[in-house]
């Protein structure tokens, strides 16, 4: 059990670093399972550990493990029809959760050791941090994992954070949610401002990619079904 533990967070490491990583799914599945299960649970916690506006099931990190699965989920079925290599559900849910770990930097108490709006204001930017890392982790992941080159990586990068980024926008929730990662839920208004704004310039930015972006997508799953009939 030593072994495998140490094996999953030498892999864990890798990745972070962006250095290729081959988990032993296939024999250790439930070990990395039980892994990224914890991990996910903990950094949930930490994100919500000093947020008064959180429900309850966000307070025991049961949000972020349900998310783990919600995105690896739609990860997988949205990017399944490009045919990449090494597609399964178990790949994709393990990756997602190798990627939580960074989320831990939510959970710094920093408003106990700088002033709040200080305090609110890297939360902010460690939200930009995390986020724009997770996503370069993401686009490491399908070259090196699922093999997407060219064009289709570009439709793998961009249509499921766009649908995403559209999807909160729609539901009016990118402004709360970013109040709560940021620590912002009591100040309308912070030194977090011009992060805010960076998350409504994407927010517009996926409406506009989002068509152009399913367009195209349908497109090589077109040339993709041509190939093979």
């Amino acid at each position: 059990m030593v072994n495998r533990l140490t094996t999953i967070l030498k892999e864990q490491m890798r990745l972070l670093l962006f250095h290729r990583i081959r988990p032993t799914l296939a024999t250790d599945f439930y070990a990395y399972l039980i892994y990224v299960l914890i991990i996910t649970w903990v950094v949930g916690m930490g994100r919500y550990w000093d947020s008064p506006s959180a429900d309850w099931w966000q307070l025991l990190g049961l949000g972020s493990v349900l998310y783990m699965f919600f995105l690896s989920s739609l990860l997988f079925v949205l990017i399944w029809p490009l045919k990449p290599n090494n597609w399964s559900y178990q790949t994709v849910l393990i990756f997602v959760g190798l990627t939580s770990l960074p989320a831990i930097l939510y959970a710094i108490p920093l408003e106990q050791y700088v002033p709040m709006e200080q305090a609110q204001s890297i939360n902010a930017w460690a939200l930009t941090l995390v986020a724009s890392w997770r996503v370069a982790l993401y686009g490491f992941f399908l070259h090196t994992v699922a093999g997407l080159e060219g064009l289709d990586w570009v439709v793998a990068m961009l249509l499921p954070l766009s649908a995403i980024l559209v999807a909160l926008s729609a539901l009016n929730l990118e402004h709360a949610v970013f109040e709560i990662m940021a620590g912002n839920a009591t100040s309308p208004e912070t030194a977090s401002d011009k992060a805010y704004f960076m998350v409504l310039f994407l927010s517009v930015f996926a409406y506009i990619t989002l068509p152009i972006t399913l367009i195209i997508y349908f497109y090589r799953i077109y040339v993709k079904c041509k190939k093979t009939a």
